[in-house]
């Protein structure tokens, strides 16, 4: 379960993506990543490519990181706890946002992340989200 301001997130709305935490409960070890809701499928049709919107494994995500990912599979799943840092309504606004707070928390300085790089590439306009004040 994904939790969400305290709660747990049952409705995603018009979002496309998220940041999360997830938090080793038993070492305190945590990972900052991001994950999509949606992904683009593409397939045939009467010669043609059609493309379709399909939801993504995000209910069972545990991240993309090789050790945190032997850890889940070690350890019970409910021994993790995972957070959405923040909703996001487009793939900028989740880039932004993941390095924002893997910067924030020093990710890369201490032991105690599964973090190991930090990866980003984004363009100013991509953060139209910051002009409107959300």
């Amino acid at each position: 379960m994904w939790i969400y301001k305290g709660e747990e997130l049952k409705e995603i709305g018009d979002y496309i993506g998220f940041v999360y935490l997830i938090t080793n409960l038993k070492t305190n070890k945590r990972y900052i990543g991001k994950k999509n809701f949606y992904f683009s499928k593409t397939r045939q049709v009467k010669g043609k490519k059609k493309r379709s919107k399909v939801e993504s494994d995000w209910k069972d995500y545990y991240g993309s990181n090789e050790e945190l990912k032997e850890h889940v599979n070690l350890l019970e799943p409910n021994l993790f706890h995972r957070e959405i840092l923040r909703l996001c309504t487009s793939k900028g606004e989740m880039s932004y946002f993941e390095a924002k707070y893997q910067f924030q928390y020093e990710v890369l300085e201490s032991d105690g992340w599964y973090n190991s790089w930090i990866s980003c590439k984004i363009h100013k306009k991509h953060l139209t989200f910051l002009k409107k004040g959300v």
